[in-house]
C-alpha cells in the first residue's frame, strides 16, 4: 500500500515470539502494507524504524507490556511526531483512558488484524495527514476473524526467546502459538472476562498446524500453546494434538488447562501424554475455599488433588500456577499452602515465582464486584495501573516482599532448594518451627519447564528480569 509503513511493536510476552505480532504481519502484509516487526524485549528499536513509520501499533496482551510500552510510547511520539499510535491486545481497551492520555490515537481489542488493516488503509486514503478517529472495541462488539497462518518472518530467530528446560539440563527451541482465543469462563481475577465476557474463537486446525510447521522448519523443538484454556473446545484441541503428533514427530508441547477441564475431560489425559505433552499449567491460585469461591474460578481444594493424582497416573506432570497473596491471606493459611504442595510432592513443579504472586486489581476487574475489595483498594494508580491494596495485617505484607527477594536472588538454585527457603521464612513469619523433614518426598527428577516462569492475573514485581 502506497506511503504507509506500519511498525508493530512487543515489549514483553513471556518469552515467547510473539504471535501478537506474527498474526497481525500476515494480514497487513497480505494487504500490501509494509510492516516491520519489533519485539524489545529480544531487541533495539532504532529511531529510523520509527521515523519512516506512519502508524506504529503497540500489541499489549498483559500488563507487564502496557507498563513497559509506557516509555516507549512516548520515545515514538518524540522520534516521530506524526506518526499514528494505535494500541491493540488484552490490556490496551482496559486502560483505554490511560493510553489516549498517552497520545494514543485509536485503542483496539485482542481481535485487532481486521482492524489495523483498516486503519492502515484509511491512513493512506488521508494521504497520512488526517486524524484517524479513534476505535475501541467492546467486549460484545468482538469480531470473529477467517484467521490466516501468522508471518514471522522478520522476528527475531525463536532461539533468542525462552527455551524448555529438560529435567536431564539440556535445553530445547521452543515456539509458541494459539489454538484459540478468550475463555469461557468467567474467574473473577481474570483480564479476559472484562473484554471477551465469556467468548471465545477458535483458529482453524489448518492454520495452527501451518503455524506450528513453519516453527519447526525454523529451530522449533516443542511448541508452548498460548490459549487461556486449552480445552475450552475439548474436540478442537484433539485434532490439532492428533495432528501435531502426525506431523511434527518427536516435537513436544505444554499446555495451559483449567482443573475443572482436568477432571472433566480425564480421559484426554493419556492421548496429551501419547501426542507429547511434557506438563500442563493449571492456574489453581488458591488451596483456600473461601478464596476459591470469592475469585470464581469453579474448583475446590479437594478437585486440585485429584487432578494432580489423575495427572500423575497418565504420566503428564502438572505445573500449578498460584495467587497466594491476597486481603485474605494469613500467615498460617500461607504455611498451609506450602504444606500441601510438600504433601503433594510438587515442589519441583512450582515456579518459585508462584509462591510469591500478589493478587492484581486492574482497571475494569470484575474482582471490584466485591465490597471487600472496593473497601481495601485505594485509588487508582496511573503509574502501576493498578487499583492498589495493602494487606490489613502488614506482615503479610512483608512476606510477600521476602518471599519475591528470595526468588530474585535464588536463580539458578533448584526449585526444591528455592521451596525450602521459602518454607523457612514463611513459618518463621507464622511463628512456627522449621521444617525437619519434607512431607511425602518424591524421587521425581525436576520437572520439565520453560527458561521463563508463566504467570498470568497477576504482578511478579516492576523488574520483571528479577523473577523469570
Amino acid at each position: 500500500m502506497k506511503d504507509v509503513r506500519v511498525v508493530l511493536i512487543s515489549t514483553y510476552d513471556l518469552g515467547r515470539q510473539p504471535f501478537g505480532l506474527a498474526s497481525p504481519a500476515a494480514w497487513l502484509r497480505r494487504a500490501g502494507v509494509e510492516t516491520d516487526c519489533v519485539d524489545t524485549s529480544r531487541q533495539a528499536l532504532d529511531d529510523e524504524t520509527v521515523r519512516r513509520a506512519s502508524l506504529i501499533a503497540f500489541h499489549l496482551p498483559m500488563h507487564t507490556a502496557t507498563r513497559l510500552a509506557a516509555p516507549v510510547i512516548d520515545r515514538v511520539r518524540a522520534v516521530n511526531p506524526s506518526a499514528t499510535v494505535v494500541a491493540y491486545g488484552l490490556y490496551a481497551p482496559l486502560n483505554a483512558q490511560w493510553l489516549h492520555d498517552r497520545g494514543v490515537s485509536a485503542v483496539l481489542g485482542p481481535e485487532a488484524e481486521e482492524e489495523l488493516v483498516s486503519l492502515a488503509k484509511s491512513h493512506a486514503a488521508h494521504n497520512s495527514q488526517l486524524p484517524i478517529p479513534n476505535v475501541q472495541t467492546r467486549a460484545e462488539e468482538l469480531p470473529r476473524l477467517k484467521f490466516i497462518q501468522p508471518d514471522r518472518t522478520t522476528l527475531p530467530p525463536l532461539q533468542r526467546y525462552a527455551a524448555l528446560q529438560m529435567p536431564d539440563g539440556s535445553r530445547r527451541v521452543a515456539g509458541a502459538t494459539d489454538a484459540t482465543r478468550g475463555c469461557k469462563h468467567l474467574c473473577r481475577h481474570c483480564p479476559i472476562v472484562p473484554v471477551y465476557k465469556g467468548a471465545f474463537r477458535v483458529i482453524p486446525v489448518a492454520t495452527v498446524l501451518d503455524d506450528v510447521r513453519a516453527q519447526v522448519a525454523a529451530g522449533a523443538q516443542h511448541i508452548s500453546f498460548g490459549d487461556p484454556d486449552f480445552l475450552n473446545g475439548p474436540a478442537h484441541a484433539r485434532r490439532i494434538v492428533e495432528r501435531l503428533a502426525v506431523e511434527c514427530p518427536g516435537v513436544t508441547y505444554d499446555v495451559t488447562i483449567k482443573i475443572e477441564h482436568l477432571l472433566k475431560h480425564a480421559d484426554m489425559l493419556p492421548l496429551l501424554r501419547d501426542t507429547g505433552c511434557l506438563f500442563v499449567t493449571s492456574a489453581v491460585e488458591s488451596i483456600d475455599e473461601s478464596v476459591l469461591t470469592r475469585l470464581r474460578k469453579g474448583h475446590t481444594r479437594e478437585d486440585f488433588v485429584r487432578a494432580v493424582s489423575l495427572c500423575r497416573d497418565a504420566g503428564v506432570r502438572l505445573s500449578p500456577t498460584f495467587v497466594p497473596f491476597t486481603p485474605w491471606t494469613t500467615a498460617a493459611g500461607y504455611v498451609e499452602l506450602l504444606d500441601q504442595l510438600a504433601v503433594l510432592g510438587l515442589e519441583d513443579d512450582v515456579a518459585p515465582v508462584q509462591l510469591g504472586i500478589r493478587l492484581l486489581v486492574t482497571a475494569d476487574s470484575a474482582l471490584l464486584e466485591l465490597d471487600e475489595i472496593r473497601a481495601a483498594v485505594d485509588a487508582f494508580d496511573a503509574e502501576s495501573l493498578t487499583w492498589p491494596w495493602r494487606h490489613r495485617d502488614p506482615s503479610i505484607d512483608r512476606l510477600q516482599a521476602r518471599v519475591m527477594e528470595i526468588v530474585a536472588s535464588t536463580r539458578g538454585a533448584s526449585r526444591r532448594d528455592v521451596f525450602e527457603v521459602i518454607d523457612a521464612a514463611a513459618r518463621e513469619c507464622a511463628g512456627f518451627e522449621r521444617r525437619t523433614t519434607s512431607a511425602a518426598r518424591r524421587t521425581d527428577s525436576p520437572a520439565p519447564c520453560l527458561t521463563e516462569a508463566w504467570y498470568c492475573c497477576a504482578e511478579p514485581g516492576p523488574d520483571i528480569a528479577n523473577y523469570v
